[in-house]
């Protein structure tokens, strides 16, 4: 009897290929491949295929002249295995120059405004805010010069920076998710561009025009890094190590402003150094419209994927799909019957518990970080007693470790993979086991701000060695494991939207770095002392995030042991 039903169907198969071959031959398609041809192929898609139940969809039809099969029951194209091996070459040495010149792009412009230590040492040799610089007597009843005016006007320039390029991270990514790359990065380079120009023909007499310069440099930036995180996809298995890598050259690119005072040094000026950095917006576009795509690098990545202006929109548009396709296809369950777990709604995820802890470990220590970056010149400036060479120096040591960042930033992401791999507890589902990876990488984080912060807070000199290596280790450490931990204690369909939001919320809070120093150069005369002694004790707040996240999952592991005693 078994027999027999396998003979009819086999039959039938025969008949429907046979009928539909030639129902396509008519309107010029050849029939070429058919299902059992696919299964000797040993094709990776055969198994996306074969999860669709239907009697019907046993063979697949190539396009006469193309490398593209068309699947009956989906209704979307897919790349045939037997691609041309050229072909294959062309796409490693395509992606291998998207990682290469991505990470160029995020080391040597995206995050530059962080390199403002470096940049006001040149503007005001060059008298930026000059005219804000009064006489004043000091306390032996000498004429000193009194340039508080002009540290305050610089501190606020970082201020506003610091603040858009974090605020407006979450309309950025609304965009991005919205238009696409291109236009997201179209968007980014023209105002990078600006930025550029703006500095470029800023003089002294026209010193406001850093405001908005500034502003425009650190949103551009960000949408640099933002456009370039999904390179990742292109790499499957090193996908998180090359997002944390990119982000470490995020921090790292503060060395450019570095840079730039070198050659000031050297007889290169200001504008010359700013136009050479708006003529290269020709290497962004470069790579805007050849190594990324229109729309989204998708994951997981479908196999022979092309991407970039030279692929054709036919051939784009039509392995995009079949990226979504597959992916739609695999999550989907075949049995209608079986519970899907319901995932939080984006409004529980903002009021949950996790959420608010997690903004104000991030805020708490942006906020240090930013006022150290912002007061850097005149603390140095208190502490060398007005020595140029001195501060210089010092100011290019710090410069200098920001390059370590690139180095740095994949230390936190391995240090939340050491579980990968491992057995699990019984009954311990994979979130949990991340949440519980995720303690020591919360409390660590915290601990590099205190004793960053205690380092910076000491007014000995030589010390600030010590306080610039805690700084760019712990700021790579916290923007790594801020995005991690996004990733994994929130569902993965809300964590633009998150990840935007606490961004700009932090970026509000970072707001009160401003009457701080205004607080120090006012009230205190100048000492920092107290304001860095309350910011220390503000950062110990960070360790209630770690606390509160090991009591979870400390909880959860009792709850088990309970069932599994009661059972």
């Amino acid at each position: 009897m078994k027999g027999r039903e396998l003979a009819r169907k086999r039959k039938e198969k025969q008949a429907y290929i046979k009928e539909e071959s030639g129902a396509r031959a008519e309107r010029g398609v050849v029939c070429e491949h058919i299902w059992g041809d696919l299964q000797k192929r040993n094709c990776k898609y055969h198994r996306v295929v074969s999860t669709v139940t239907k009697a019907s969809c046993v063979h697949v039809c190539v396009h006469a002249g193309e490398n593209f099969v068309f699947v009956n029951c989906l209704p979307v194209c897919v790349q045939v295995c037997g691609i041309m091996p050229g072909v294959e070459n062309s796409l490693k040495v395509r992606r291998c120059l998207t990682f290469s010149t991505g990470l160029v792009e995020c080391l040597c412009f995206a995050g530059a405004v962080f390199g403002w230590a470096s940049l006001v040492f040149v503007l005001k040799t060059e008298g930026y805010f000059g005219s804000l610089c009064v006489n004043a007597t000091g306390v032996n009843g000498t004429q000193v010069l009194d340039c508080s005016g002009q540290d305050e006007q610089f501190s606020l320039v970082f201020t506003i920076a610091s603040f858009m390029n974090n605020f407006l991270t979450l309309p950025n990514g609304f965009l991005f998710d919205r238009f696409g790359t291109t236009v997201a990065r179209l968007f980014g380079i023209s105002l990078y561009t600006m930025g550029t120009l703006m500095v470029a023909f800023a003089t002294p007499a026209f010193s406001n025009l850093l405001f908005p310069a500034l502003s425009l440099l650190a949103v551009g930036g960000i949408l640099f890094l933002i456009t370039n995180m999904q390179v990742g996809n292109l790499f499957g298995s090193h996908r998180s190590t090359i997002i944390t890598l990119y982000n470490g050259a995020f921090d790292s690119s503060s060395a450019l402003f570095l840079v730039i005072k070198l050659l000031q040094e050297s007889g290169i000026s200001l504008r010359a150094s700013f136009l050479f950095l708006s003529a290269c917006s020709v290497i962004h576009l470069f790579r805007t419209f050849f190594l990324l795509p229109k729309k989204f690098i998708p994951y997981p990545l479908p196999d022979h994927y092309m991407y970039g202006i030279t692929c054709g929109k036919s051939k784009s548009l039509s392995l995009e799909q079949n990226g979504d396709t597959q992916r739609t296809t695999e999550e989907t369950p075949l049995n209608k019957d079986v519970p899907v777990k319901q995932e939080k709604s984006f409004r529980e995820c903002v009021l949950s518990r996790f959420f608010f802890w997690h903004l104000l470990w991030l805020s708490v220590m942006q906020l240090r970080h930013y006022l150290f970056i912002g007061t850097l010149n005149p603390m140095l400036q208190r502490l060398t007693l007005g020595e140029p060479s001195l501060v210089s120096q010092y100011t290019n040591a710090f410069a200098i470790t920001q390059l370590c960042g690139v180095l740095c930033a994949p230390w936190n992401g391995l240090l939340m993979d050491r579980h990968k791999g491992k057995p699990r507890a019984a009954g311990e589902s994979e979130q949990e086991s991340d949440l519980r990876a995720s303690v020591l990488s919360l409390f660590l984080t915290a601990l590099q701000c205190v004793l960053f912060s205690v380092c910076a807070t000491t007014p000995y000199l030589p010390l600030q060695y010590l306080t610039f290596i805690l700084q760019v280790l712990n700021r790579s450490f916290l923007y790594g494991g801020n995005a991690a931990f996004i990733s994994v204690a929130f569902p993965s369909c809300h964590f633009g939207k998150l990840y935007g939001l606490v961004m700009a919320l932090s970026a509000v809070f970072s707001l009160l770095q401003y009457p701080c120093f205004a607080l120090v150069k006012g009230a205190l005369g100048g000492d920092p002392l107290y304001v860095n002694v309350g910011l220390t004790l503000l950062s110990l707040l960070a360790f209630i995030h770690p606390l509160s996240v090991y009591l979870h999952c400390r909880r959860l592991s009792s709850q088990r042991a309970k069932i599994k005693a009661s059972s």
